[in-house]
């Protein structure tokens, strides 16, 4: 009775549409760097893998696909192994910020067939790639589809941070399953046309993009199933799971300082 119950519940973990798990990747030096990894399930039942790795850098895997969105080598005294990952098939750029745009980490994720997804500065500045602005909407493969969504500042004091128009958010389709990879921005009035989100992220830290109660404020306009804050560095965003818990948001914590 005792290994039909073990059998079940390992059943269970495996097929659940929003299920979690851990994994370490360990680089050529030996040593190992252990990421969360979350796992949703799509439409038709595929595996969409979400790699915790920094800030606002998000290794996604579906369907033997790699995805990597603002892949950062270092921040802070963090460091990020890219030599220890596959080559991407897409990389998704949001904006030209060092804490997104690195043209070292793109560099070593490049392979024959990468292809580079950023905003018009981005592409600019590094001299190739497909360049979306706001509201543009590529089909990438038969069931994965991107959009380019508007990301900027709005509160006084803050706009030159990020002016509006100029930066990214993204909305990827994968097979039914909807992700919104919201980039630095604040609670914008653009947020109200976003619906069926399965996943979000979405940032918070002062003065560069959402405080606690924007973000709140966001996800309750957004309405994602499952909500990551990212990109929160030293903000404490451990009592946003509480002030969500009666609005049909499921909130995750990961490393994402």
């Amino acid at each position: 009775m005792r290994n039909l119950m073990t059998c079940l519940l390992t059943f269970l973990g495996l097929t659940s549409a929003f299920g979690q798990q851990r994994i370490e990747n360990v680089n050529k030096s030996g040593s190992a760097n252990t990421y969360e990894v979350d796992a949703f399930q799509t439409k038709s039942g595929k595996t969409v893998r979400f790699h915790a790795l920094v800030h606002a850098s998000i290794r996604m895997e579906y369907d033997g696909k790699e995805f990597e969105i603002d892949p950062v080598t270092k921040l802070g005294n963090r460091t990020i192994d890219y030599t220890a990952m596959p080559k991407a098939d897409y990389i998704l750029v949001t904006h030209e910020h060092g804490d997104h745009f690195d043209r070292a980490a793109i560099k070593t994720l490049s392979g024959e067939g990468t292809k580079l997804i950023t905003n018009k500065r981005c592409a600019e500045m590094i001299g190739y790639g497909q360049a979306m602005a706001n509201g543009d909407v590529t089909k990438i493969a038969k069931d994965i589809t991107i959009e380019a969504v508007p990301a900027y500042n709005t509160t006084e004091g803050r706009q030159q941070f990020h002016p509006k128009g100029r930066d990214n958010g993204y909305i990827i389709t994968v097979d039914g399953l909807r992700i919104y990879v919201a980039g630095d921005t604040e609670d914008i009035p653009e947020m109200s046309a976003i619906k069926d989100i399965d996943v979000a992220f979405m940032p918070c830290n002062q003065p560069y993009t959402m405080t606690t109660e924007q973000l709140v404020k966001a996800a309750r306009i957004v309405k994602p199933k499952v909500l990551f804050p990212y990109h929160y560095g030293k903000t404490d965003v451990s009592g946003i799971p509480a002030q969500l818990q009666n609005d049909g948001v499921e909130v995750r914590i990961r490393h994402y300082e």
